[in-house]
């Protein structure tokens, strides 16, 4: 989004020679998007940020998919997944995320870090990370940002960055092949968010300040598009110098951090429909937060939601805190994901619909991915699945 920033030293005029306090070159990189027509930051290196000496596979984690085939809804447990290298050494927030939904759009991997990670790169699109809980700090390229439960870390694609978690952080990677953003519908034709959207610029944190670092030989591990079985493969690529080299950069590009505290949420007299909630969004999919707040004030509504087909999408929701209402009775609870594919209609436990009537308030946090591909099953997905919840609305299993 084009909210612009300053940090560090740059020179007054663009695409012109600037000098450091040493009196040498400095070396001027834009990162841009969509081919110089979109969001751009020019960043300034001590060191040539295109100097490699070294280029050598890395192996990705198993990013294997099946179908949700036959068609069912799905109730899979994230905190009984174990995060590989959790036991011995430390689990990190890049080598050892396990997929858990899947398509060509966007990926969805839960971790539980405990330990620092390399320096990554996604080279394939911007990364969304829900921290469910945890904090600790994110290095980047533009600077170092802190994070706390509830934050958003959105990551530019490409932006070379590391984590470093202060204390066992669980992190909900939501991974694109696109750009991740505010909704369109929120901002001015110049990028400004809106009166009308559920929250601001002042509510968005960026880097404070620039984060140099010396070293030379530095690996840093690059995930990008290749021939592999998912579309992706990884490289690890060794830089002549460190990439947090730079001392300045300015531009309306750069990684920030968005906590769901801020967030405003929208409602009505009736049942207010999910856009309502969206935070941000992605070439076919969106991202939402169903936030602590009042519900509907007709005398006769009914406050959780009513069945419903959305027959362009399947709905993920990831349940963080709180008491989800129309979940009651179905077996989910804290750290479950619910997936509700489109050809299925979907919506409360029936007994939670009387119960919510006359509420006037959810104590609930939960984080919705819709998308307009279905999503295929990681195998983070499949090791965690309750096989009982397609069953719960009906009150029995399949017929044999």
């Amino acid at each position: 989004m084009a909210y612009y920033r300053s940090i560090g030293d740059v020179p007054k005029t663009r695409h012109t020679a600037f000098r450091g306090p040493d009196g040498a070159l400095c070396f001027e990189e834009l990162m841009g998007e969509e081919g110089f027509s979109s969001d751009s930051s020019l960043l300034y290196h001590r060191g040539v940020p295109s100097a490699i000496v070294d280029s050598v596979v890395w192996d990705l984690p198993d990013l294997s998919t099946s179908p949700n085939h036959p068609l069912k809804p799905r109730h899979l447990r994230l905190h009984e997944l174990v995060s590989t290298g959790s036991t011995g050494g430390g689990s990190n927030a890049v080598e050892h995320r396990r997929l858990v939904l899947g398509n060509g759009d966007v990926r969805i991997s839960y971790v539980t870090a405990t330990g620092p990670s390399p320096l990554y790169r996604n080279a394939v699109g911007d990364e969304a990370v829900f921290v469910e809980a945890g904090s600790g700090t994110v290095e980047t390229v533009f600077g170092v940002l802190s994070y706390r439960a509830g934050d958003y870390v959105i990551l530019p694609r490409a932006t070379t960055h590391r984590w470093l978690p202060a204390e066992s952080s669980r992190l909900y990677a939501i991974e694109a092949n696109s750009h991740i953003g505010p909704p369109k519908r929120y901002l001015s034709r110049f990028g400004q968010l809106l009166e009308h959207a559920p929250y601001c610029e002042r509510d968005l944190t960026g880097p404070p300040a620039i984060h140099l670092a010396d070293g030379t030989d530095v690996d840093v591990l690059v995930k990008h598009r290749g021939d592999g079985p998912s579309g992706l493969v990884g490289t690890r690529l060794t830089y002549a110098t460190h990439p947090f080299d730079v001392v300045g950069w300015d531009g309306c590009l750069y990684p920030y951090t968005f906590n769901v505290e801020d967030f405003m949420p929208i409602t009505g007299k009736v049942h207010q429909p999910p856009p309502v909630h969206q935070v941000f969004e992605g070439n076919n999919f969106v991202i939402c937060n169903f936030c602590p707040r009042k519900v509907d004030y007709h005398p006769d509504s009914i406050p959780v939601p009513y069945y419903h087909s959305n027959v362009d999408s399947d709905e993920v929701m990831f349940y963080v805190a709180g008491d989800y209402e129309a979940r009651k009775g179905s077996g989910i609870g804290l750290g479950s994901i619910s997936l509700h594919p489109g050809g299925y209609a979907h919506g409360p436990q029936p007994s939670a619909i009387e119960a919510s009537i006359g509420a006037e308030y959810f104590d609930e946090l939960a984080v919705m991915v819709d998308t307009f591909r279905p999503l295929d099953l990681g195998e983070a997905g499949l090791a965690s699945e309750d096989p009982a919840y397609a069953w719960t609305w009906a009150g029995r299993g399949p017929v044999l």
